[in-house]
């Protein structure tokens, strides 16, 4: 098996290369570092505690960006498994060979469209009524971007070490200020000081349950929203219209599931961790979920998030749909109409 396992590596890395060759610009300059970094001690198979070599780090990123330029024009490769050859995106076909054997692939399209690729040991497989649950661990192959999971019709992929290392960098951002914001709360139940991979191990634990009840958010707002909203998210060129829309499918996701499973649990560091992980446009268009955490923080009543999240539902979804009206009436050139609009939802 193993130069079968060896050739598949080296394809669906070739694809990661491909991509990153292309995408890898659209970060900006910090995120680019810090992503670069933490590709270097993931193929290097460093821990979070090990030292980074400053020269053969930067050697490495010479000869990784050398790299890039001599692949970004290529085709992305076909997949082989042991039975035939799969276009790269035909993953529900690549996956019934390859799931036999302990292995998941995954492959879809992120922001700016841009292609994103991996390949995985299998940890778990569930099946939930109609919806797939893939559940990752090592990852043999990946690109810089990594997401750690994603839907895809009835199917939920969750990337086991791609969360893990999503929690050590939200750390290491917390380290370098040490503010008492949410993360100082969701950390106060985790052994960072004692143990820390022990620690990591334990909050990617907490986060899987989250982001897989998120994910089932995203199935059933796959559903609310159907095509259109696919064709919306490719149309849209990288702009803050397209992160704004993003946020919204997240958001209507949240509350959809995320924030009820969350409510109904009351599992506090889970809650912590859910609004320390609320950044971006996320943030932007919703303030008043932050405003209803920080009410229960000082009364420890949770009624304004469960009314939050109910008011969420249709708040989000009715967005969503607005969005879509304006871009099939306007298209892209309507996109200063959907930026304002999208403005005027946020959620107090």
């Amino acid at each position: 098996m193993g130069t079968f396992l060896d050739d598949l590596k080296t394809d669906v890395q070739q694809n990661c290369h491909i991509s990153d060759a292309r995408y890898a610009a659209d970060y900006t300059i910090c995120i680019y570092l810090m992503k670069m970094r933490e590709f270097f001690r993931w193929e290097n198979g460093l821990g979070y505690q090990d030292h980074l070599p400053k020269d053969e780090v930067g050697n490495w990123l010479r000869e990784r960006e050398s790299l890039w330029e001599s692949v970004e024009a290529n085709d992305f490769l076909p997949i082989k498994t042991r039975q035939q050859s799969f276009e790269p995106f035909d993953v529900d076909n690549i996956n019934q060979g390859l799931n036999a054997d302990g292995y998941i692939y995954g492959a879809g399209l992120g922001i700016g469209a841009s292609p994103h690729f991996f390949l995985a040991e299998m940890e778990q497989r569930h099946q939930i009524g109609d919806t797939t649950i893939l559940v990752a661990g090592r990852e043999l192959a990946r690109d810089l971007s990594s997401p750690p999971a994603m839907s895809q019709g009835k199917t939920i992929y969750i990337r086991r070490e791609s969360l893990r290392r999503t929690m050590w960098e939200r750390l290491e951002n917390w380290n370098w200020n040490r503010p008492q914001n949410a993360m100082a709360r969701a950390l106060t139940h985790f052994d960072i000081e004692g143990d820390l991979e022990g620690a990591l191990d334990h909050m990617t634990a907490v986060e899987t349950d989250t982001v897989l009840h998120h994910e089932f958010g995203e199935v059933q707002a796959g559903e609310m929203l159907g095509e259109e909203w696919h064709d919306l998210l490719i149309s849209l060129p990288r702009s803050r219209v397209e992160f704004m829309a993003r946020a919204v499918r997240d958001l209507l996701a949240d509350s959809l599931s995320t924030l009820p499973h969350l409510l109904e649990k009351q599992d506090e560091a889970s809650l912590h961790l859910y609004i320390a992980n609320l950044n971006g446009m996320r943030k932007e268009l919703a303030p008043g979920l932050k405003q209803a955490y920080d009410h229960w923080i000082e009364s420890g009543d949770l009624e304004q998030m469960e009314r939050f999240a109910q008011m969420g539902r249709d708040h989000w979804l009715e967005t969503a749909q607005r969005l879509v009206e304006l871009h099939k009436q306007e298209g892209i050139s309507g996109m200063k109409a959907m930026q304002q609009m999208l403005e005027q939802s946020a959620a107090h």
